[in-house]
């Protein structure tokens, strides 16, 4: 049987070849940054948006009877849970053997600053309308809030330090710098704990998750495993 004939396109087609879409498939990397990145981000910022809409009272919602109060207590959740969360990403990693989900770590320990700042910013500015001497002597004098501050002047160098830039500055003492983390979480838990007044269950939850995750920490240390400060993307 005779093979068919193959004709060659016309010169008047050549163009419209040319012009024609390539598909392409994303790499890996090119996924993370242009689907995972941006999608992860959006759910991140939801439970702000969240609260926006009970704020503006949207779909019948509101901030209770004492909105003040709704608004720090879930800004500060947020933010703990935000620090668990980054905590988690590196065991998380080893468990699923997916190295890639270190590239999201940055971005879950910066929005766990952002949280943890909001909900100072409405303790400072709504609970407490800017009233320093009483702002200074609850820092001074209540201790749940010393801690709360005190995790929070914490997590400002590791979001400052967050770059690669920084990275590469600090080379070893970034690494050091960054396992302020653990301390912060239990700082923000244990702050978390004496806010409580008689349900304790939820912030022995966060400490136990927080221990948990140390423990892994230290054991994998013990194990001898170093380091990776070249794929490092904490705060």
């Amino acid at each position: 049987m005779a093979e068919p004939m193959q004709t060659e396109p016309s010169p008047a087609a050549a163009p419209a070849l040319a012009l024609a879409p390539q598909k392409r498939s994303l790499s890996a990397v090119q996924q993370i940054k242009y689907l995972y990145k941006p999608a992860l981000f959006v759910l991140c910022l939801l439970p702000l948006l969240l609260l926006a809409a009970k704020a503006f009272g949207v779909a019948g919602e509101s901030l209770g009877a004492n909105p003040v109060e709704t608004v720090l207590h879930t800004l500060g959740k947020w933010g703990l849970k935000f620090l668990v969360l980054t905590l988690a990403v590196t065991p998380l990693k080893d468990i699923f053997h997916w190295p890639r989900l270190l590239a999201f770590r940055r971005m879950l320990g910066l929005f766990a600053f952002f949280y943890v700042l909001l909900h100072f910013l409405t303790w400072l500015i709504l609970d407490q309308e800017l009233y320093w001497p009483g702002i200074l002597a609850d820092i001074a004098k209540r201790p749940y809030i010393t801690i709360g501050f005190a995790a929070l002047l914490m997590l400002v160098p590791l979001a400052v330090t967050s770059t690669h830039k920084m990275m590469r500055r600090l080379g070893r003492r970034w690494t050091k710098l960054h396992r302020l983390i653990y301390a912060i979480a239990l700082l923000g838990v244990w702050h978390y704990f004496w806010q409580v007044k008689k349900d304790v269950r939820e912030p022995l939850i966060y400490f136990g998750v927080v221990a948990a995750l140390l423990a892994w920490r230290i054991w994998k240390r013990r194990r001898g495993a170093k380091p990776q400060l070249a794929n490092a993307q904490n705060l």
